[in-house]
This record gives structure tokens, sequence and C-alpha cells, in this order.
């Protein structure tokens, strides 16, 4: 059954361009545009598999992890090479490129199955985060975890300010502990800003405060305790 209209009132320049997208989608050839992004698919695609390791059986195949050899086997034909059926059609997978990463802390590489270690030949093991990329990741991003609780903080009323030194500081702790205990990369740095920050956030609103200040000292005295501590700086960081 045809759509039932409803009218619609709005300003003309408004209605003009309403008009003119509507005009545009009629002269689009739907069918010659998937077969543009199939073939794009299938000859310039690239697939990404992150966590590879959390489908490799670190125990050497023994005990309940066995059936992530399981999960290996359903990825090997399509990293191989197959058809893929699609919304849109049959998707050869033949000459797309696979990449995959995982941070291996438990398993290696060379626990996967030996077919599908053998579809990734190409191995390259990435350098640990050091303070330096600690202090660019928590700086540089547009949705750095800063701006993201200045920004926060301040719906709340309270002016957050970071002292390059606190920054300096943050970022030698996400490294300290991650070298301690696992490493898991810039992750680390949520949950130290948490824990750092989770006492201002809940008290300066409601004390009235309009400004606060993370200054290096400030940093090490919320912070040095736990880190110092292995057993809580492991749950709790």
């Amino acid at each position: 059954m045809p759509k039932s209209k409803k009218p619609r009132k709005m300003p003309v320049a408004e209605a003009r361009e309403v008009l003119s997208d509507s005009e545009a989608q009629k002269l689009i050839d739907n069918d010659e545009v998937i077969r543009i992004a199939k073939d794009r698919a299938e000859n310039n695609g690239i697939i990404f598999i992150d966590e590879i390791d959390k489908v490799v059986n670190g125990n050497g195949g023994q005990g309940p992890d066995v059936s992530r050899e399981g999960v290996q086997r359903d990825l090997l034909p399509i990293v191989e090479g197959s058809n893929v059926n699609t919304k849109y059609g049959v998707v050869s997978t033949d000459h797309i490129l696979f990449i995959a990463a995982g941070a291996f802390h438990i398993s290696t590489p060379s626990e996967m199955i030996p077919e599908l270690q053998g579809r990734f030949p190409i191995r390259v093991e990435l350098d640990k985060l050091k303070t330096k990329d600690f202090i660019k990741i928590l700086t540089h991003p547009k949705s750095a975890l800063i701006k993201q609780y200045v920004a926060l903080l301040e719906a709340e009323g309270v002016s957050l300010e970071f002292e390059p030194s606190s920054i300096k500081a943050i970022s030698e702790l996400a490294t300290e502990v991650n070298t301690k205990t696992e490493n898991i990369g810039a992750r680390r740095l949520h949950t130290i800003m948490t824990t750092l920050l989770e006492q201002p956030l809940f008290e300066h609103p409601k004390k009235g405060q309009k400004k606060l200040k993370i200054t290096a000292k400030y940093v090490k005295e919320a912070l040095g305790d736990i880190v110092f501590d292995e057993d809580l700086s492991r749950y709790i960081l």
C-alpha cells in the first residue's frame, strides 16, 4: 500500500532544500550504488579484528576454554576467502585485507590454530605506551579525558583546571601501574582519572565551590598510597 501523505508547513527556503533532496534521491540508481559498493568492498576492503587474543586458549587446549578454538575455526573460512551472503548480495572476501590485533597478556599468537596463524603472516609487536604518550593522549584528542572532566564539572558550575605538572604526574602513575600490574595501555588513564576525581565530582557541586585546581601534589596525595600498594592498585586502578 502507498504511504499516506501528511501535509507539512515550512518556510520557502527550507521547502526548496527538502524538494531538491527528494528529487535528487529519485535520480540515484540504487542498484548501481550497491554494485559499486560491493566492488570497492571486495577489492579495497579492510576488516580489522580487535582483541583476537580473547579467542585464543592460553591453557594449551585444555579446560573450559577449548570452545574458543571453535570461534577461530568459524573465522577461518572468511579470512581464507569465501563468499558471504549479505542483504546486498554475495560478497567475496578473497581480496579483502584482514588485520587482527590483541594484547596477548595470557596467550601468545603461536597458540592460535595453525591454519589461522598462516593467514596472518606479518606480525608486528607494538611498543608499550610511555609517559610522554599518556600525556599526549590526555591532552591532544578532541575528546580527551581531561576535556571531558572539565566539561562535566563545568555543567555543575565548577571550573576545573589541570596544571601541566599534574598531567605529567598522572601519566607517570599510569606508566608505573601498567608496569607493576597488567599492562592495559591507555585504558589505565580512565581508571586513574575516575579514582582521582571521584570525590571532587560529588563534593564540589554540593559545597558550592566554584573552582578546583589539580596539581602534581594533589595527584600524589590522592593516588600515591594506592599505587604503591600493589594489591590495591590491582583492583582499584
